[in-house]
């Protein structure tokens, strides 16, 4: 049974938990509509319905936020990814699992999307947040390298065909997003099809 004592410090943890949660959700949601730069730490506090000084107590700075962040978010998808990928499948199957892991991500997380879209070239990422996101560009030329040499996938630089399909990808979810089209798994597969055949010899 627990003590009075014990009692108050497991409330407190929570208290710091749900002040911490606040912070990040309204931070993410300002990041999204001002940007970093437009985003003032009293703005976040006021969004997050703590004092300015609360967020130092959390966070170092602005850019501790937003790395944080980040590094969250882009570990969220990237075990989407990693998870719904089979190394024994073939490139067609795997290109299809990530399709579909990004998908399902960006439709159940549309502000966290968004933020790593607008964000991950940001000269305020820190060393950690530009690794993790260049291991997953990693894991992606990965990927094409091993589907050209299967003789499956046109001979064009790796970067320049993820970047195609990356663009293709983004622009379908931002068409969703501006409601200029309505994704439902048909339309999701149809799209994934149509880029594959953009790739595929």
């Amino acid at each position: 049974m627990a003590t009075p004592k014990t009692a108050v410090a497991s409330k407190r943890k929570r208290n710091a938990k749900d002040k911490q949660d606040a912070i990040l959700s309204a931070a993410l949601s300002l990041f999204v509509s001002h940007g970093f730069h437009g985003t003032a730490v009293p703005l976040v506090a006021k969004k997050a319905g703590v004092a300015a000084g609360t967020i130092y107590h959390y966070f170092d700075s602005k850019e501790t936020l937003v790395n944080v962040l980040f590094r969250h978010w882009k570990g969220v998808i990237a075990q989407r990814i990693y998870t719904g990928f089979r190394p024994d499948s073939p490139p067609r199957d795997q290109f299809r699992a990530i399709w579909m892991s990004m998908a399902a991500f960006a439709l159940e997380n549309p502000e966290a999307f968004a933020f790593l879209e607008y964000h991950h070239h940001g000269s305020y990422l820190d060393a950690e947040s530009r690794a993790l996101d260049r291991a997953l560009k990693q894991f992606g030329e990965g990927f094409v390298v091993a589907a050209q040499k299967s003789g499956v996938v046109k001979d064009i630089a790796p970067v320049a065909l993820m970047e195609l399909t990356f663009g293709a990808f983004n622009g379908m979810m931002r068409a969703h997003y501006d409601r200029r089209i309505a994704l439902d798994d048909a339309l999701i597969a149809r799209a994934e099809a149509a880029t594959w055949d953009m790739l595929a010899t």
